[in-house]
């Protein structure tokens, strides 16, 4: 327990609509210019104070910044939907990371910037950062955060969809977990929700593998996914049974680690992708050590977007002996889960065929009569979708009837927050 944070969702309004409340904290006040000290010297004047972000009446969100020595201001916040930044009758500008787009900031009399969005934001979670002469910073002012695999970013949240909201109903906790990688040689660090009353009680759970994608660590779907509040609230309007959620971390950096030893050398023949390995060798076994959980496959899901949900496919149908239900959100079969390497990692091979990898588990027809649930989903303007497409004819080719849901949007938080609300409730009936 040393090394575990744990987090009671009650007290963990990181993700709340208090990011908007007037009474967020000023800046510290700046060091006034070096002059010669006089004992009558006047004190340097208090930076104006800063409220950011600050949703609007309408919906629209303003962001400020104090930077008086600035010459250029501009959002960074690929995750709105471009309508946001759009003025009415005017084309979208998509945001693409480092480029203004419709995000420049105006310079206020007092060295505060500002930039209103020109339509309102959607409801959900949402990050970004804030572009000052070239530099990404984070917001000063606003200290709700949420980690990506390369980046840590301000977030902000829009209420609207009440199960992603944090409602007056019984909270369960989600932990900071480390545990040492047989696979990797290594420790390692795991998100686990725990349901309402599970530390007062003596009953065991069924287990949810939840896994995150290219982009992201095994924090984002807690923060900017609000796995946890979903979850809350699901299980408080009696539409999820309660159930553990276990978010591993899904990149292994290349060359980290030695070679694999104990049990995780007996699951490691050549071509599997050490995360296959280590979620069955290690993150599997660490959690039924430490969690009261149900260890048949009855009582055993996994679900992933994109990378994650390619990597859930990956390691579904090499041991679907041990999952009865599986999610994969905007995503398709490729072998390993990975859309390219880790930051600062060369690319991966071409991997060999999919389908002709898991055969043996696509054709055992004892395990397709355990398979309770087989879901998919995807955007109608995700890149994914025509993987996702062959990825369901290929499961339906070997008997399986996997459920296909092709739903507005793209390759986005927006979607995915949608899917785990859909798919939870779904499990272990």
């Amino acid at each position: 327990m040393s090394h575990q944070r744990l987090v009671e969702y009650v007290a963990a309004a990181a993700l709340s609509v208090a990011a908007f409340s007037p009474t967020a904290g000023a800046q510290p006040v700046a060091a006034a210019p070096s002059t010669t000290a006089t004992a009558t010297q006047a004190p340097a004047a208090r930076p104006p104070a800063v409220v950011s972000p600050e949703l609007q009446a309408g919906g629209r969100v303003t962001f400020r910044i104090y930077a008086p020595n600035a010459s250029s201001v501009f959002l960074n916040a690929g995750d709105l939907p471009p309508v946001t930044f759009t003025a009415p009758g005017a084309a979208p500008v998509p945001q693409t990371p480092g480029s203004p787009g419709a995000t420049v900031f105006t310079r206020g009399e007092t060295g505060v910037w500002a930039f209103t969005t020109a339509a309102p934001a959607p409801p959900g979670a949402f990050r970004y950062a804030i572009m000052v002469d070239g530099v990404r910073t984070l917001d000063p002012v606003n200290t709700r955060l949420s980690e990506s695999n390369t980046n840590n970013w301000s977030l902000f949240f829009v209420p609207g969809i009440e199960l992603e909201e944090i409602r007056d109903v019984p909270h369960g906790a989600v932990a900071e977990v480390f545990y040492a990688s047989s696979v990797l040689q290594t420790t390692r660090r795991m998100h686990v929700y725990t349901p309402p009353g599970y530390e007062a009680g003596n009953q065991k759970y069924p287990v949810f593998y939840l896994l995150h994608g290219a982009g992201d660590n095994d924090d984002a779907w807690t923060s900017v996914g609000r796995a946890g509040f979903i979850l809350d609230n699901l299980i408080a309007a009696g539409r999820a049974v309660p159930m553990i959620v276990v978010m591993p971390a899904g990149h292994q950096p290349p060359g980290e680690g030695a070679a694999a030893t104990g049990a995780a050398a007996a699951l490691a023949p050549s071509g599997i992708n050490r995360f296959t390995q280590e979620l069955v060798a290690d993150v599997m076994p660490h959690v039924e050590r430490r969690y009261r959980t149900l260890t048949d496959r009855s009582h055993r899901a996994i679900a992933g977007l994109s990378m994650g949900g390619s990597q859930t496919l990956d390691i579904a149908f090499r041991h679907l002996a041990r999952f009865a239900y599986i999610g994969v959100f905007s995503s398709g079969a490729t072998l390993g889960g990975g859309r390219g390497a880790a930051p600062g990692g060369t690319p991966a091979p071409a991997p060999p065929d999919w389908e002709t990898v898991h055969l043996a588990d696509l054709d055992d027809a004892g395990l397709k009569k355990g398979t309770k649930l087989l879901w998919l989903a995807t955007g109608v303007d995700d890149r994914l979708i025509a993987a996702t497409r062959t990825t369901v004819e290929v499961l339906k080719k070997h008997g399986f009837q996997p459920e296909f849901k092709e739903t507005p949007g793209a390759h986005t938080w927006l979607v995915w927050r949608d899917y785990l609300r859909e798919f939870t409730p779904r499990l272990f009936r």
